[in-house]
């Protein structure tokens, strides 16, 4: 018996994107529960979080620097 593959990086990015905004696959969600690592999908997601957050942040600063508050 062979033991499952891990997820690499680029693998867990996406897993974790596709989750973020709710459009992940059964298929996907399965493989991650069997081959991914509990907390490199912890670290992606609280990554993501913060890169979402921070676009946000910037994105009210800019309009408030562009209305003149």
């Amino acid at each position: 018996m062979t033991t499952p593959t891990r997820l690499n990086i680029r693998q867990t990015l996406f897993s974790v994107a596709a989750a973020f905004f709710g459009v992940q696959s059964s298929n996907v969600r399965k493989r991650d529960f069997e081959q991914g690592n509990p907390i490199a999908f912890m670290i992606a997601g609280a990554l993501m979080t913060a890169v979402v957050a921070g676009i946000f942040y910037a994105g009210v600063q800019g309009v408030l620097v562009y209305s003149g508050l």
